[in-house]
């Protein structure tokens, strides 16, 4: 990036993050930063990349401002908008990396690769005519082979059981959908589950089929998972508010010094707006999942289960630099139709912020040793049943779900940290996906009758010994039972798609039983 850039972006930067009027002031210290630049590139003693200079810069003027505005490359702002936007250009396969090789777990239905023959168990050995298999190759560097415009061709050879020779195929990419509904099934003769991973741009059209779905399969109740998701579009969170809310009602509005209030109201009548509803929240459900599970509370139109959310209720407006990188500046506040202030505090002179789950686990809230009452100062009732809810800090649920740390020990960490766990199961079907799918041709049957006996837990820990894991029986025996649901799940997800995950974990996940029971109860 060249001086006369460096200085622009410089200049644009100031002038966007502090909204400068015309003020002397404020004019001279936009150029006081441009000429910096001009004589570090000019006279300094030592060669000076000076657009990572100006992107260190901007990163640590944000952080003085608060934990959410923050500074995008260009390549991350790609990879972004990818994930919100609901779709990218590619061949449609989900794959990992096992034993230095690329292994296929699945074809996205209707994609490139499945109507080219491709299918899960398939070895990627070379892509366009170069060896990538035993050179290390990690994932970033498989999206820039694998990725590319709408139209274009890979060429690629794979490997599979059973044919001595590799397999050539000529593939044309196309549009890949990315899905933010990881699972939609029935779980009672009434109730239907839904898991939504985000809030990007394609969750209401996902969330309509899913809705439809379930009822025409019976389903007048409805639990909706929001664990763990992290939030995303405010506007598709509105609109998922929508589906629950009367028309006129108000979800949500944001404000700040510089923005004027702006109202987010229901504005027709939705499609789920009598039966009985149940909201999944833990300490990672954050922004937009607070927007729909504050409405829901505020209004008395579900019963939210769980932990409390993460608190993030600063809203960011997206900024583009001229080299296509992104500042996302936090602009206003969002609040819940009571008037409930989500954020939770934060000090931007340190990292306390960042250790905020950490510190509910210190003080014993996560696992329900202390209870998280809030102030009398941030009190508020519901807007149907006069209930009292707390504000400053994430929504508290209705019916708290202790955390289970039982199972979590020093070798279980370094089991899934290490990445042998995992590697252990890709392994595992690897070796055995013909035979299990000839033997479970439905999931129903894998789900009925497929165990994970000893011998596999003593498999999984000579495994973990050869990656360099020594045995400890002791530990191992206290997250036994754990990793037996956590394997058949993983096992079930490499044999057919997320939504079997689900299906099996949840079988012993207790917010999601807890949600069951208060349906049932209702």
């Amino acid at each position: 990036m060249t001086i006369r850039n460096i200085t622009l972006t410089v200049i644009l930067f100031l002038i966007s993050s502090a909204g400068l009027k015309a003020q002397t002031d404020q004019r001279t210290t936009v150029y006081k930063m441009a000429q910096l630049f001009d004589w570090i590139g000019r006279f300094y003693v030592d060669t000076v990349h000076i657009g990572r200079l100006s992107d260190d810069m901007i990163r640590k003027t944000l952080h003085e401002l608060d934990p959410h505005s923050v500074y995008i490359t260009r390549d991350e702002v790609r990879a972004m908008t990818e994930l919100l936007e609901g779709s990218f250009d590619g061949i449609g396969v989900t794959f990992n990396i096992l034993n230095d090789t690329i292994l296929i777990l699945s074809t996205i239905q209707g994609g490139p690769s499945e109507k080219a023959g491709i299918s899960g168990g398939d070895k990627i050995i070379t892509i366009n005519g170069e060896n990538v298999a035993g050179k290390g190759i990690k994932t970033p560097g498989i999206y820039k082979k694998l990725r590319g415009a709408k139209g274009t061709e890979v060429t690629i050879e794979i490997l599979r059981k059973g044919y001595p020779e590799l397999l050539p195929f000529r593939i044309v990419r196309d549009k890949i959908p990315i899905y933010s509904i990881d699972a939609v099934y029935k779980v009672t003769d009434k109730a239907g589950y839904i898991k939504l991973s985000r809030f990007a741009a394609s969750s209401k059209k996902e969330f309509d089929a899913a809705l439809q779905k379930l009822k025409k399969e019976g389903v007048t109740d409805l639990i909706l998972d929001l664990t763990g998701n992290g939030g995303g579009y405010i506007e598709v969170a509105v609109q998922l508010a929508d589906e629950f809310i009367d028309k006129g009602q108000l979800i949500v509005y944001t404000e700040g010094e510089h923005s004027l209030r702006r109202d987010y109201r229901a504005s027709s009548k939705g499609e789920f707006t009598k039966g009985k509803l149940v909201l999944m929240i833990d300490e990672n459900s954050a922004s937009a999942s607070e927007i729909l599970a504050g409405a829901v509370q505020d209004w008395d139109r579900g019963i939210l289960v769980g932990r409390r959310s993460f608190g993030k209720g600063l809203v960011q407006s997206q900024m583009m630099f001229a080299d296509s990188s992104m500042l996302r500046l936090t602009v206003s506040r969002y609040h819940t139709p009571t008037g409930r202030a989500i954020q939770k505090p934060y000090n931007t002179q340190n990292d306390e912020y960042a250790k905020g789950l950490r510190d509910r686990l210190r003080t014993g809230e996560l696992t329900g040793q202390t209870a998280n009452t809030g102030a009398d100062s941030l009190k508020y009732m519901t807007l149907v049943q006069k209930r009292t809810v707390y504000g400053s800090g994430g929504i508290t649920p209705d019916i708290f779900v202790a955390i289970d740390t039982s199972f979590y020990t020093s070798y279980y960490r370094e089991l899934l940290g290490l990445g042998i766990f995992n590697r252990f199961v890709l392994n595992y079907v690897d070796r055995n996906r013909q035979h299990l799918k000839r033997q479970y041709p439905t999931f129903d049957k894998f789900d009925k009758q497929f165990t994970i006996t000893d011998a596999m837990m003593n498999e999984l820990q000579d495994f973990a010994e050869k990656e360099g894991l020594a045995k400890k029986p002791e530990l191992f025996a206290k997250s036994q039972q754990h990793l037996k649901l956590w394997m058949k799940g993983y096992i079930a997800r490499d044999l057919w798609e997320m939504e079997e995950l689900y299906r099996v974990i949840n079988q012993e996940n207790p917010i999601f039983l807890q949600a069951v029971a208060e349906i049932d109860s209702q």
